[in-house]
């Protein structure tokens, strides 16, 4: 790769500001904020464990939630801080400030192998302003700076971009190297025969990545919400299913450029529905054939699509799969996407999840540790898929 990994930097009795993403979902448990999922955090540890035992002081920066520039005790990265102490069996320093002295006098303290975790980045307006002042008092806390936040890489910000100018060296970490070897590398080009599984709500929100990979996959597999708008485009009765009416066209043109490319590009030809979207409601089949009846909407992908899909995934080498096929939360409306992840992990193939709730669907099947990769981006996996630069990756420094 061009840029610095943080293999190639000295880190002994330096100073590294590492940018992570702990943005991870919480709830309150007797009044005490519980981390539900720490994946996140765990993903960073390689990297963390790498500086610790290169006897680096390693003092962490991260956003959590959507302050909007103010200082509010919710989303406070404290509980964050604890159970990060508990994964890596070392205190973790916490600076009740982000930037100036209560950071600064803990870090003069810091010896080789400790850990100081920053307040919340977005506290300060600054960091998504991306302004220069905020980005110059992170950058004297630190001698070297390693960005380790795969899922914020693709905003410009002032702790994952800006930060860049007023450092010495600024590098990749562990899991950043991770993602791009898995989602850019190994798909320039793919192993062939090269699957793409899309689904979710939108259309217009793939369109770019649908494109992008069309250059590349043998076939396309739709499903989720916006299998509709493509049923729909073909003139198919939709009943109240979610539709993009002003993406019909947009859909069409789609069916077109995949037929003038030779790519395979499959819409479910069945679909489970029902009138009621709760667990317990009566669901039946619709088809292509029938269409969905009017009060009546997709949820799922039917018996006959999920079947057609598992002989797609059967031959093919490499697999890409963003976006779950209906909606899986529920468990009567889950099948369908449970089907193809158990077909994925029966699959010789490598197999990346591409981030967002077709990984918390891998998770919930069970299945997450038979994939090859799972992403912890969602909208930096589908923008380094469609092709775009990443900003906290462009901003590292170059491999000499």
């Amino acid at each position: 790769m061009a840029k610095l990994s943080l293999r190639d930097l000295d880190v002994s009795g330096k100073r590294v500001l590492v940018r992570v993403d702990f943005n991870v979902p919480t709830e309150e448990r007797d009044g005490k904020i519980a981390i539900t999922d720490d994946t996140r955090i765990r993903e960073s540890l390689p990297t963390i464990q790498w500086l610790r035992e290169h006897g680096a002081k390693v003092i962490l920066m991260a956003h959590f939630g959507r302050p909007k520039g103010q200082a509010i005790e919710k989303y406070s990265l404290r509980p964050v801080a604890d159970h990060l102490h508990t994964l890596i069996d070392h205190p973790v320093a916490f600076a009740h400030d982000t930037i100036g002295k209560i950071p600064e006098e803990i870090i003069a303290h810091m010896q080789p192998g400790d850990v100081t975790l920053l307040q919340n980045v977005r506290f300060y307006a600054g960091e998504e302003a991306n302004d220069e002042m905020f980005a110059q008092e992170l950058a004297r806390l630190g001698d070297v700076y390693v960005n380790d936040a795969f899922g914020a890489a693709h905003r410009a910000h002032a702790s994952t971009a800006g930060i860049t100018k007023f450092v010495r060296q600024s590098a990749m970490g562990l899991l950043m190297e991770k993602e791009l070897k898995h989602l850019k590398d190994e798909l320039d080009p793919p192993a062939k025969p090269f699957v793409v599984i899309m689904g979710g709500s939108k259309v217009s929100d793939k369109i770019g990545v649908i494109k992008a990979l069309m250059q590349k996959a043998n076939s396309i597999l739709i499903g989720g919400a916006m299998a509709n708008t493509f049923w729909k485009a073909e003139g198919i009765n939709v009943g109240s299913s979610r539709v993009e009416a002003d993406k019909l066209d947009l859909a069409r043109e789609l069916l077109d450029v995949a037929k003038q490319r030779g790519v395979e590009f499959l819409v479910p030809s069945d679909a489970v529905v029902t009138q009621d979207i709760r667990a317990g409601a009566p669901t039946k089949i619709a088809s292509v054939q029938t269409g969905v009846e009017d009060g009546w909407q997709a949820v799922d992908v039917g018996p006959a699509t999920v079947e057609r899909y598992q002989q797609q995934i059967a031959g093919a080498r490499t697999i890409l799969w963003n976006g779950p096929l209906g909606i899986f939360e529920i468990p009567d409306f889950s099948k369908g996407t449970f089907a193809i992840a158990q077909a994925l992990a029966d699959s010789d193939a490598t197999t990346i999840i591409g981030g967002g709730d077709s990984v918390t669907a891998v998770k919930q099947a069970g299945l997450a540790d038979k994939m090859t990769f799972i992403s912890t981006g969602g909208g930096a996996s589908l923008e380094l898929l469609e092709g775009k630069e990443l900003p906290g990756v462009a901003a590292l420094s170059e491999r000499s």
